[in-house]
């Protein structure tokens, strides 16, 4: 496959639900050392706001022309704020419920000459308050939709999950997920999950030759009742396990400059390829070239039409 119909893309609605975070970046000078501490000092000259998490999940869809609504617990503060209009900005209807009881999630990187000298992180667990109103927009919201993406960072709002995936499938839509942490059993009835590597060694256990890797994969999607496991493997590629087959593909970035939201790429472009009637190895084969486009740019990123069809063209 060398090219996408993006009109079937237009007609697909995709609910993201999920943890969402301001990725923050402050670019400066660095000339000198600090005199009160052995450390550089950077003169700011440049600040660069973008949508993480499940959020940048949704700005993935909509950069390729899907229909994305996002569904998360936010800060009642200036990040939240920013976050809204990122989302406005870019076509996605959000449902971003305010909380007074937590900062939004923000992450704060200083960079000079396109190299990383800190990251700071704020963050906050959801309030029990909020998490009963994300339920209840989730259920309601839920009918209108072609496919439920649940992109997982461990931050508290899917605490619901088995729940939701369950809701979902009683619908008969197609639930993806990004999963996160040791236990894998809350993900059990999803339609996809797409683990990497580090992911997988840490719900499955090590492995020491493609066929331990194979044998463990499998036996994971079977425990846990999924139609497929996609296992992102960086410069390895991408392996898609079913009960009857396995695909792979090799890695399509010509060059890798920075690995942060490719995970959010590949869940949203598997997403929107099985709600717009592609089969999951076509989907990851999109998916692939997509991925291969994000790695080459700086920090959580998109892939346009124009940028997949080229990739796809090679």
């Amino acid at each position: 496959m060398n090219k996408v119909d993006f009109s079937r893309f237009a007609q697909s609605k995709i609910l993201v639900v999920g943890d969402v975070m301001l990725d923050r970046y402050w670019f400066g000078d660095v000339s000198r050392i600090s005199p009160e501490a052995p450390v550089p000092i950077a003169k700011i000259n440049r600040i660069d706001n973008r949508a993480g998490g499940a959020a940048n999940v949704a700005r993935n869809i909509a950069a390729l022309g899907g229909q994305a609504t996002l569904l998360s617990v936010v800060g009642d503060d200036e990040a939240a704020d920013t976050l809204d209009e990122l989302m406005r900005q870019e076509g996605i209807c959000s449902h971003l419920m305010r909380s007074p009881d937590m900062p939004t999630i923000l992450k704060l990187r200083v960079l000079s000459r396109q190299q990383q000298l800190i990251r700071l992180d704020f963050e906050h667990r959801p309030d029990p308050g909020s998490l009963h109103q994300i339920d209840a927009q989730y259920r309601s919201l839920l009918p209108d939709f072609d496919a439920v993406i649940l992109s997982d960072y461990n931050k508290g709002v899917l605490h619901s999950v088995a729940d939701w995936i369950a809701a979902a499938r009683a619908l008969g839509k197609p639930v993806l997920i990004d999963p996160k942490g040791t236990d894998f059993s809350k993900y059990k009835g999803a339609t996809l999950l797409t683990p990497n590597r580090s992911e997988l060694k840490e719900a499955a256990g090590a492995w020491a030759n493609e066929a331990e890797l194979i044998g463990k994969a499998q036996k994971l999607r079977e425990e846990l009742d999924l139609q497929a496991l996609l296992l992102t493997r960086s410069e390895e590629g991408m392996s898609l396990y079913r009960a009857e087959q396995i695909d792979h593909h090799p890695t399509r970035a010509q060059e890798v400059y920075d690995v942060s939201g490719a995970g959010d790429t590949v869940i949203a472009v598997m997403g929107l390829c099985v709600a717009a009637g592609y089969s999951l190895p076509e989907a990851m084969h999109i998916a692939n070239a997509a991925a291969g486009v994000v790695v080459a740019k700086l920090g959580t990123a998109v892939c346009s039409q124009q940028e997949l069809q080229n990739a796809l063209a090679k």
